[in-house]
C-alpha cells in the first residue's frame, strides 16, 4: 500500500511565495503593454478643443475649426447681429448634422456649448436660420477633425 505524502509546510510556502511572484510579473507586464492605452482613454477624457467663432450675416469668422477625434470641443459664439434683423430676426445657429449639433444664440449674445466628433474627416457647419442658410457659401464652415 502506497502511502500519500504530504508536502511540507515549507514547501507550500515556497509554493505561495512562487505563485504571488508569478502573479505580480503577469500583473507588471500587463500594465507595461496596457499603459499606452491608458494614457490615450485619459488624455481624450480631459483635453478640450476651443474655438470662438463670430457670426453676422456677412458669415462665420473664422470658417475654418481644427478638433481631434475623441475630444470635446468648445465652441464660442458671438452673434454679431441684432434682433432687427429681417432674415431670422438677428438669431444664428451653428449645425453639424453628422454628430447631431443645432445650437442657436440670440441677436447680440454669446454662447458656448460643447460636442465630442467621434470620426475623423472634414465636415461642413452652417447657420441655417438666414441669409440662405447652408446654401450661402458664406454662412458655412469646416470642420476638420484628426
Amino acid at each position: 500500500m502506497k502511502t500519500k505524502k504530504t508536502p511540507s509546510p515549507t514547501s507550500k510556502k515556497s509554493a505561495i511565495i512562487f505563485g504571488l511572484a508569478g502573479l505580480t510579473v503577469l500583473g507588471l507586464a500587463a500594465a507595461m503593454f496596457l499603459a499606452p492605452y491608458i494614457r490615450s482613454v485619459l488624455d481624450t477624457r480631459i483635453t478640450q478643443s476651443e474655438a470662438t467663432l463670430q457670426i453676422s450675416m456677412s458669415g462665420w469668422s473664422p470658417a475654418v475649426i481644427n478638433a481631434k477625434t475623441g475630444q470635446t470641443v468648445a465652441i464660442t459664439m458671438i452673434n454679431l447681429d441684432h434682433k432687427f434683423h429681417t432674415d431670422g430676426g438677428g438669431w444664428h445657429n451653428f449645425a453639424v448634422p453628422d454628430f447631431g449639433v443645432n445650437e442657436p444664440v440670440a441677436p447680440k449674445q454669446t454662447r458656448t456649448f460643447t460636442f465630442t466628433p467621434t470620426r475623423a474627416g472634414e465636415y461642413v457647419f452652417y447657420c441655417d436660420i438666414c441669409c440662405g442658410g447652408k446654401n450661402n457659401p458664406f454662412m458655412r464652415g469646416k470642420l476638420i477633425v484628426t
